[in-house]
């Protein structure tokens, strides 16, 4: 089927380029400058390591030092153990089986670890990810063999447009008093569709609440096992946790990124230690380990009659750990029959330990920001799809140019939306934002059907204080500065803090410390955030609230919210080129952060070039929302 293939050969564009990228990170550069990109853990030792599945060996390592770093290494990657006295040679490569805190655990493709482990310091490297794309790679052309067979291919035929989607439309309305009448309207749309539901849940409509609820009714519809899937480890945790709390039986595959104790007890790993039939399984582990560390003591060297002994005793253990292996798949058939909703990443819902299961009906959240291709991973396991996301706020990343411009950064959520608006509901009420500044948004990107909530319509961070602010830099001589690929403004930077000082001096009257509002300054710039960062620092009025103040970028604000929002939009120039701000999906999300203010420092004359902010300034000064920055400059 042509529409697979072409998926295919972008797919095979966005692994090249992800690969030459990942290369040119790592190729030559120092272990030291691998740290600090978050591609290597160094130095580690070795905590403990124990036999596991298929004759290979998993080791648990804690890194020692600059514990502070973030890093990239998390369950499911591949990595490779390393030693710094000739990492050329001395490497072993494996899978990241567990990640929490400074410890993890990795599965080696060997059964024993290698002599050099004992000597010179030892380091984890991430490598480049196959694996995910050897997962999507594998579905499209699943998928393509069934369209072109005509096998089980409805599902297939509806979301690729050449069928329409059904509806049960003679259901009872199931009614749920805690729901607003757009999320009940989704509810039912989700338990009467046949094969496609889609959920489009502007920012702060309370998606994750609406799907919640559906997936309950769902279960109490057909009693049927569900898979529920999103991107992100972040947004699987989320729903793992509510639907938990909901009384649901709910098994987490693969590692939680937010380490809790109650996620922790959704996991594979922590309901297997439960099991009654553990006990036999450790006793044998045990067994099998002692055979290994008596083999070890026969060197690979020695005579004939010591390499047959330490043979012998490999081989026991390798016997002993088939019966482990049994005893535990036994173990994990018998949870995941129980289980009434399964959890994972999109790639994670293909992990060994769930692969042949098959599902009436998946859940794909944050579908906005999901690559089609991962999609299909799940969506091949199922009869019906609930998709559920906001398609007009960040797309999913695409490394490749060409493949985001072929059409790779087009989600089958969008596609979906405009194939079958049927299935569409959007969830009009939201409970973030003062009404004020939900206005321009709504009116861009939802067709001003967004409405604010009673609770959150006219709050303000006291009264009489301006909920939307434009500060107008242009004629100030704030111009922006280029240095390679990065844009930044240290002048507006600079104005900002005196804009936030002067504001936050103000709030004192207003506010006890412990009770502070909470403020976020976002750029869409990186090396923006690194000047903003830094004259935050020598701002002493605002050092009192460090905790209450977090500077980011947009991307990393997505999905939360704050009291007060300050945006640095960073360019001002005379060529009136704005780059990547012309992203206005990204700027959708960057000013449907803030609850009660939003102050946006720009300069009109560069901005304006586009429509879009064109129309944002109209819209400030019709709210009398507008101000020039020299009202500033005096104080």
């Amino acid at each position: 089927m042509d529409y697979f293939k072409k998926l295919l050969e972008l797919l095979k564009t966005e692994r090249e380029e992800d690969r030459k990228a990942y290369l040119e990170m790592t190729a030559s550069t120092s272990v030291a400058e691998r740290r600090a990109n978050g591609l290597s853990w160094y130095p580690i030792a070795i905590r403990g390591s124990e036999m596991s599945r298929g004759d290979y060996l998993t080791v648990e390592v804690e890194r020692t030092t600059h514990q502070d770093i973030n890093h990239q290494l998390r369950f499911g990657v591949s990595a490779v153990l390393f030693s710094n006295h000739d990492p050329k040679t001395d490497r072993v490569e494996g899978t990241i089986s567990y990640q929490g805190g400074n410890k993890l655990k990795i599965t080696l493709r060997t059964d024993e670890l290698p002599e050099w482990a004992n000597n010179g310091k030892l380091g984890i490297d991430l490598l480049f990810d196959d694996n995910s794309y050897d997962e999507m790679q594998n579905a499209l052309k699943q998928a393509d063999t069934l369209a072109e067979k005509g096998e089980n291919d409805h599902l297939i035929r509806v979301l690729t447009g050449e069928k329409s989607p059904g509806f049960h439309d003679n259901l009872p309305p199931v009614i749920i008093p805690r729901l607003n009448a757009s999320q009940q309207h989704a509810v039912n749309r989700i338990l009467a569709a046949n094969d496609l539901a889609i959920v489009h849940g502007p920012p702060g409509t309370g998606k994750t609440t609406t799907l919640v609820q559906a997936i309950k009714a769902l279960i109490k519809q057909d009693n049927k096992q569900i898979l529920v899937v999103a991107p992100s480890n972040t947004a699987v945790d989320l729903l793992s946790e509510k639907l938990s709390e909901e009384g649901l039986n709910v098994l987490r595959v693969g590692n939680p990124a937010r380490v809790s104790e109650r996620l922790s007890s959704l996991t594979l790993d922590s309901r297997m230690t439960e099991h009654a039939s553990m006990k036999e399984i450790k006793r044998l582990k045990k067994q099998a380990n002692e055979f290994r560390d008596m083999a070890h003591k026969y060197k690979r060297n020695f005579g004939k009659a010591e390499r047959e002994q330490r043979k012998a005793l490999f081989d026991e253990a390798r016997n002993i750990m088939k019966s482990v292996e049994n005893t535990e798949q036994y173990i994990m058939d018998d949870l995941m029959a129980k289980a009434q909703i399964i959890t994972a990443t999109l790639v994670g819902a293909n992990h060994y330990t769930v692969r042949k299961l098959k599902y009436h009906t998946i859940v794909i959240d944050e579908a906005g920001q999901a690559l089609e291709p991962a999609c299909w991973i799940p969506i091949l396991k199922a009869q019906k799809v609930i998709l559920a996301g906001d398609h007009c706020q960040l797309s999913p990343t695409v490394k490749s140019d060409e493949a985001a411009r072929k059409g790779l950064s087009t989600t089958l959520l969008e596609k979906c939306i405009a194939l079958h608006p049927e299935s569409v509901v959007l969830l009009e009420e939201q409970y973030r934002m003062h009404e004020m500044i939900m206005g321009y948004s709504s009116a861009v990107f939802y067709a001003d059907k967004l409405k604010a909530h009673a609770s959150v319509a006219a709050h303000t961070l006291f009264p009489d204080d301006m909920p939307l602010s434009f500060v107008d830099t242009a004629g100030c001589g704030f111009d922006e500065k280029t240095e390679g690929t990065s844009t930044t403004n240290p002048e507006e930077a600079a104005f900002l803090f005196k804009h936030l000082r002067q504001f936050v001096t103000g709030l004192h009257t207003h506010y006890q410390p412990q009770q502070f509002p909470s403020i976020a300054i976002i750029s869409p710039y990186k090396q923006q955030i690194h000047i903003l960062k830094e004259q935050l620092l020598s701002v002493p009025e605002l050092q009192a609230y460090g905790d209450r103040i977090s500077v980011n970028t947009i991307d990393s604000f997505q999905g939360q919210e704050r009291d007060i929002v300050y945006i640095s939009m960073t360019r001002s120039n005379n060529d009136n080129k704005i780059g990547f701000l012309s992203d206005i999906r990204r700027m959708n999300v960057a000013m449907t952060r803030a609850r009660k203010k939003l102050v946006i420092i720009g300069d009109s004359a560069t901005l304006s070039q586009l429509p879009f902010y064109a129309g944002f300034i109209a819209y400030a000064e019709q709210q009398n929302a507008y101000q020039s920055a020299w009202e500033f400059m005096d104080n």
